[in-house]
């Protein structure tokens, strides 16, 4: 907060120079970043030229009143400019000295480009002859004023820049000039004319002589810019809350364009691209910083190992004294800030400026390398290297990825679904995915939406596209445990499977079509995109051997296959946490058996089909416990709401009929009785095993012959944890822990093995949450407890998953709500139950396992969360494992960081 004066009045400008600042790196909330650095490389003796920073405070109060400035700001501003000038020996808006200045934003989170700048303020019709006195060089003073006049039309008084561009372009091409640096003082004189007409007619007033109004204009116009679409997109992509506000920093000017030994340019202390200790950047010589981010000439490397084709263009050769000068900064910074820093300069005149230092934006494979670096080099502990890494950004590696620096033609976007990219050609029915993946194509399969029937052809598929569904959909969790790239949700498709076409705007594709999808950012591509392929660095399992050593809780996989089971372990999953044993009857000749099962009208029948089921699944689990080598597995028992299985069309009802030997209408309106208004809340669970224990008991068999199986033949001693689901009543629990205990003791009686497991119960009603410890009381109670956060959600929240994108879209423009409460989850409700559950269930059974199956396991912040809570493990699915782990380990260091004492101030 800020500091009172020595009058008591709140502190609102902070004021900095060479060897003195009135803040420091700490005082970002207040200062922002840009404003803190600056504060703190001025009290280094870095060359900084000198200036002052009006706080975020100062931006809040701006708002408050209407987007105007406080009165009282007036007397501090002007103070701390007269020392700025007394600094540099010029004046604010004197003829002859004049001190001209940058405006600029900076909020406590780095938004690079995102808000307004202004450069060379304080010019005007005779400042401007004044600078051009002082400098011996009118052309440059010139230049300069016709700059601030095009920014600061653009910037405050709302010209749109397009029209300075076309009053210069269009004189360049009536004289004849091919480049700006052509241009002489008259020529600049005629511009800077045409220039101020053109506000005048825009704006409808002169463009502004007097240097105090331009200052407040821009003072504002900084802090007006916290609020353009541009910043308020760039803070909702990186959770930036609104309320943050930003600094405005005002600095004495250094120029980059006052000759050959004159520069700007833009550098890293190490390569944000590989981690590498190299110092990486770019000049341009005899420029402002404006040139550097128009892009309109092309920059020069820094060191001549990045200049091998001209050494003698780089700065190392070019201005060696700066360049060297450079290099001893760039080694304080980093031992000051242990971080890599991105550094902006200027050279004015042979002699060199630090303008910025921040944090530098890498790469996910830089980061994991720079984190390990600095540890090794003792500049950061292993603790602050797993904090350094964001752990979503671990998708970069474990997916390819499309090439951002190659052009695409984008034609819609949904929700980025499951991470990576794909290309291949348009399906719109599985069984063309299937065909064709066997040709050796690859294929996008493209429908409205997937469902169980469609796990086939999202198999075969490389990538899945949906217009509709949310992250939690069908498509997107099984994408997910899959490992394929997937977008759902693109609403502005139009999908018409059975005339095989997909609409996106005006234009038209069809089966056979290349397209290419980015499951990480949601966008959606015609044609073949360039790729990226994935790569698993060294450091990469450095990162996360420290992250195992520093977290508390166990990562599991939810797995229902082996594929995804190999994969889960291959990324360090320590066991399966949700099977969910209704997606292994997804497969053709499978899902038959389940269909007769379910419309059958008598046990008998229903024996049949499970006798047909009996040793597909016990394979399957047999499978999986071999490929845990021990690892705990928790199998969930059939939990399908039954619309998902129900044979919907004329040939498959033909193909359940003639297996249960019914006739075809009388199988329809078995078929009608079982319909539900609301399947997600109906006939499903525990509901469904207690009406037909022998569903159960054939799951449970298949579960204990398996793993005395796979214990006879790997010699890893198996652990079962057998969960029941969609419990609401302990006595719900009690009727099927019954069958399970009498099923597992007879095959353990039949095959003379005896082996240890566990029974346990979903935790996915805000009833069981609340009544956990009747449901966990007692031996004959559940053994553990797996919250099912994705319909834990659905059922506290009211809301269908399948259903919910275009209302939770509403409810986050109208700030309802700041998240997704179906990826990060809603610790004010649905957490609450989850913390509810917990502590209840182990205040009767302090022994009682927690765990979360749902998709929330794989999400960073929901995992803090849940190390706040205790819980025992997270699950989730296998490319989201190394996520977990990480972010694990950060949500245990930062307990742990934060319960240590803290030191008193006499300590300190």
């Amino acid at each position: 907060m800020a500091q009172p004066d020595t009058d008591g009045k709140k502190k609102w400008v902070y004021a900095f120079a060479p060897g003195r600042a009135e803040g420091g790196a700490d005082m970002s909330e207040l200062l922002g970043g840009k404003g803190a650095n600056l504060a703190e490389m001025a009290t280094l003796g870095l060359p900084v030229p000198p200036g002052f920073t009006i706080t975020t405070e100062v931006c809040d109060a701006f708002f408050a009143a209407g987007n105007k400035l406080p009165e009282a700001l007036k007397a501090d501003v002007t103070k701390a400019l007269d020392e700025v000038g007394t600094t540099v020996n010029a004046h604010f808006g004197d003829y002859k000295r004049p001190l001209l200045v940058s405006v600029r934003s900076g909020s406590r989170a780095s938004m690079p480009g995102m808000m307004d700048t202004i450069l060379n303020l304080g010019l005007n019709d005779k400042t401007v002859e004044g600078l051009a006195a002082l400098t011996g060089d009118a052309r440059f003073a010139f230049d300069s004023y016709r700059r601030f006049i095009q920014m600061y039309g653009d910037v405050v008084l709302g010209v749109d820049h397009g029209a300075f561009e076309d009053i210069l372009e269009n004189f360049k091409n009536l004289n004849g000039f091919a480049a700006d640096t052509d241009l002489d003082e008259e020529s600049w004189r005629e511009i800077i004319a045409d220039y101020k007409a053109a506000i005048e007619r825009e704006h409808g007033k002169p463009f502004p002589q007097d240097t105090g109004e331009q200052l407040w204009g821009a003072i504002a116009a900084v802090f007006n810019s916290w609020h353009n679409p541009r910043a308020q997109t760039y803070r909702r992509l990186h959770d930036i809350p609104d309320d943050w506000g930003t600094a405005v920093t005002v600095q004495a000017m250094v120029f980059g364009n006052l000759g050959d030994n004159s520069a700007t340019g833009v550098a890293f202390t190490r390569n944000p691209s590989t981690g590498e200790r190299e110092i990486f950047g770019e000049y341009l010589p005899n420029a402002q910083g404006e040139d550097v981010v128009a892009g309109i000439r092309t920059p020069q490397p820094l060191t001549s190992k990045g200049a091998r084709e001209a050494p003698g263009t780089a700065l190392e050769s070019a201005m060696p004294r700066a360049f060297n000068e450079l290099k001893e900064i760039f080694d304080r910074l980093e031992r000051h800030y242990h971080d890599m820093q991105d550094v902006e300069f200027t050279v004015q005149l042979g002699t060199l400026w630090i303008l910025q230092t921040r944090s530098g934006k890498r790469t996910t494979e830089a980061a994991l390398k720079i984190a390990v670096d600095l540890a090794a080099e003792g500049l950061i502990s292993q603790d602050e290297a797993i904090l350094r890494i964001e752990p979503a950004q671990l998708d970069q590696l474990l997916h390819p990825a499309i090439d951002p620096a190659a052009e695409h033609d984008l034609i819609a976007k949904g929700l980025p679904a499951s991470p990576g990219a794909a290309s291949g050609e348009i399906v719109f029915h599985s069984e063309m995915a299937e065909a064709l993946k066997a040709k050796g194509r690859d294929v996008i399969l493209v429908r409205s939406e997937t469902s169980p029937e469609d796990v086939q052809g999202m198999h075969a598929a490389v990538g899945i596209l949906t217009a509709r569904g949310g992250m939690t959909s069908h498509a997107a969790v099984v994408a997910r445990g899959m490992g394929r790239p997937c977008v759902s949700g693109a609403g502005t498709l139009r999908i018409d499977t059975n005339a095989g076409t997909m609409r996106a705007g005006a234009r038209i594709f069809k089966s056979g079509d290349i397209v290419s999808i980015d499951g990480s950012t949601g966008r959606v591509y015609a044609g073949k995109a360039k790729m990226l392929p994935p790569q698993l660095s060294g450091t990469f399992a450095t990162v996360m051997q420290w992250a195992d050593g520093a977290r508390r809780m166990k990562v599991r996989t939810n797995a229902d296959t082996p594929r995804d089971a190999r994969q889960a372990r291959e990324f360090g999953a320590e066991g399966i946490g949700l099977c969910r044993t209704e997606h292994m009857f997804f497969e053709e000749g499978r899902i038959l058996a389940v269909r007769e099962m379910i419309c059958a009208e008598d046990e008998e029948g229903r024996q049949q089909a499970l006798d047909k089921l009996l040793p597909v699944q016990r394979a399957d689990f047999e499978e999986l416990f071999e490929i845990m080598a021990g690892l705990p597995i928790t199998i969930r028992l059939l939990d399908p709401p039954l619309h998902e299985f129900l044979p919907h069309e004329d040939r498959e009802a033909a193909q359940v009929a003639a297996a249960l030997g019914m006739d075809l209408m009388r199988l329809k309106a078995r078929v009608a009785e079982l319909e539900e208004f609301n399947p997600m809340l109906g006939f499903r669970g525990c509901r469904l095993g207690i009406k037909y224990p022998e569903i159960t008991r054939m799951q449970v068999r298949a579960i204990f012959e398996a793993a005395i199986n796979a214990q006879k033949k790997t010699g890893d001693a198996v652990r079962p944890e057998v969960m029941v689901p969609f419990v609401a009543y302990r006595r719900e629990f009690d009727v099927l822990r019954e069958v399970i205990i009498s099923t597992a003791e007879a095959v353990q009686r039949e095959l003379g093995v005896e082996i240890p497991y566990d029974v346990g119960t979903m935790i996915e009603l805000p009833r069981a949450a609340l009544r956990a410890a009747d449901i966990a009381r007692g031996p004959a109670g559940a053994d553990f407890f797996s919250f099912g956060t994705n319909d834990l959600t659905q059922t506290a929240l009211g809301l269908s998953r399948d259903d919910a994108a275009p209302i939770l879209s509403n409810y986050l423009e109208h700030e309802v709500i700041s998240t997704d409460p179906f990826v990060t989850i809603d610790q004010g409700g649905v957490g609450e139950l989850l913390k509810i559950g917990a502590e209840r269930g182990r205040a009767v059974k302090p022994d009682l396992k927690t765990g979360i199956c749902g998709e929330h396991g794989g999400d960073p912040k929901s995992i803090a969360f849940f190390e706040g809570i205790g819980l025992d493990y997270i699950s989730c699915s296998p490319y989201r494992v190394p996520i977990a782990r990480l972010a694990a380990a950060q949500a245990a260091i930062r307990l742990r960081d934060a319960s240590k004492p803290q030191p008193s101030p006499e300590q300190e």
